[in-house]
């Protein structure tokens, strides 16, 4: 019910997914008189579907805790994160309100043990391929904590998607040397030095050009900076293809270049098309989210609704736990903390 075309799109883009995963399977919460209509013209979707009708739909300008206050137990929403927690499905797959999604995704599934912040993670093309970055927007601020927390979840994520063994992480800052940048940021980097955790390899601070040149496999960021660099790039991939539409027609000489190079634009447009790598995951969860775009359409919310496959399938949460647990094993305890057990 969610995004800003609704069950048109959503159900548009599992007949997408149906293609290519015919071993798929769809648990589909909302308005019947919304979705049944839509739903009937798509065999192929329903034949391997389950549709419950709810009667609230959360609003993509609801409040995150009106959402929660009101929402809870009927809304569509609380319902497919309800199914994840009791096992019925494997993953939540949504482009409704992200503030909404957060909350309730946290209150219902819970953190992971020693995890204080869930994080948004995204797949970010590069020159060599894919990374991830994360937070892309669910922890404003951070501290040094939750950033070696956040790399730990990334490299998870890594782990499973790139099928990477020992992930390369870095710390984005405002320059690679340790003396530059916040103090957590800087803290962060000790931590994750002295960790030497053998589920990734920390490569130091990386900054904003190195998203782009794929130097890590993870960039590690707190929400504020995430969020602004994830919008940047999207809008840049527009803006840098509308001049190449621009170009391209302007004269009849390069409309008959345009006829020679057609296969290399081609290729240039899959891998600036913001569609293919659309999808959110939330990390630091006892269960698999993944936020789509609002404004994505068919194929891109069909991309949303792999990448919550791929991340079922490579056992996201087992390798993330794995990896959490062994670190805050070997953490040595603060001061305070000593003390405390003393006492």
């Amino acid at each position: 019910m969610g995004g800003d075309h609704g069950p048109e799109v959503t159900l548009r883009g599992l007949a997408k997914v149906i293609e290519r995963r015919p071993d798929a399977r769809f648990l589909i919460y909302g308005r019947e008189e919304a979705v049944l209509p839509i739903l009937n013209a798509l065999p192929s979707v329903k034949d391997v579907s389950e549709f419950t009708h709810c009667d609230v739909a959360v609003r993509m300008d609801d409040k995150p805790s009106q959402a929660l206050r009101q929402g809870r137990w009927k809304s569509s929403m609380w319902r497919a994160i309800e199914a994840v927690k009791n096992g019925e499905a494997d993953t939540c797959i949504s482009a409704g309100n992200t503030g909404a999604l957060m909350a309730m995704s946290k209150f219902c599934l819970r953190t992971m043990a020693d995890i204080e912040r869930p994080a948004i993670a995204a797949i970010w093309p590069t020159v060599r391929g894919e990374s991830i970055v994360l937070d892309v927007g669910a922890t404003i601020g951070g501290d040094a904590q939750q950033l070696v927390d956040f790399a730990i979840l990334g490299a998870g994520m890594a782990s499973a998607l790139f099928d990477v063994e020992r992930p390369t992480v870095g710390l984005l800052n405002v320059g690679v040397e340790e003396i530059k940048g916040q103090e957590e940021v800087r803290e962060a980097g000790r931590m994750l030095r002295e960790a030497a955790l053998g589920s990734m390899h920390y490569e130091g601070f990386v900054e904003g050009n190195d998203i782009g040149k794929g130097t890590v496999d993870v960039v590690v960021t707190e929400g504020f900076a995430g969020n602004i660099a994830l919008k940047t790039a999207e809008g840049t991939a527009r803006q840098i293809a509308t001049y190449l539409r621009e170009a391209m027609s302007r004269t009849l000489m390069a409309r008959i270049g345009y006829l020679f190079a057609r296969a290399a634009f081609r290729r240039l447009g899959e891998k600036m098309d913001v569609r293919k790598i659309n999808g959110g995951v939330f990390l630091g969860l006892n269960g698999i989210v993944v936020k789509s775009h609002g404004g994505a359409d068919a194929e891109g919310f069909a991309a949303a609704v792999e990448l919550g496959y791929e991340m079922v399938r490579a056992r996201l949460l087992e390798k993330t736990r794995t990896t959490l647990d062994l670190y805050h094993a070997r953490k040595p305890q603060s001061p305070a903390g000593m003390t405390a057990l003393n006492e």
